[in-house]
């Protein structure tokens, strides 16, 4: 499972995130926190099966970690 920027929203709605660690675009880290997972300000935030990303600048980052995870 991945999401980069705004799409941890997706995950919150559909009720898959909690007790996770992730992070995601600024503007929305409240509403992570809110959904009960712990927010890490990091380019890329890996837990488990899940990757996640702040924003278009964390794209390398967020693909290398997506590449080892399909590996």
């Amino acid at each position: 499972m991945a999401a980069i920027c705004h799409g941890v929203q997706i995950l919150i709605s559909a009720g898959v995130i909690r007790g996770r660690k992730a992070t995601c675009f600024i503007g929305i880290r409240d509403d992570l926190k809110s959904a009960g997972v712990q927010y890490e300000d990091k380019e890329v935030v890996v837990d488990g099966n899940l990757v996640t990303s702040r924003n278009p600048d964390d794209l390398y980052a967020f693909g290398r970690e997506l590449i080892r995870k399909l590996r």
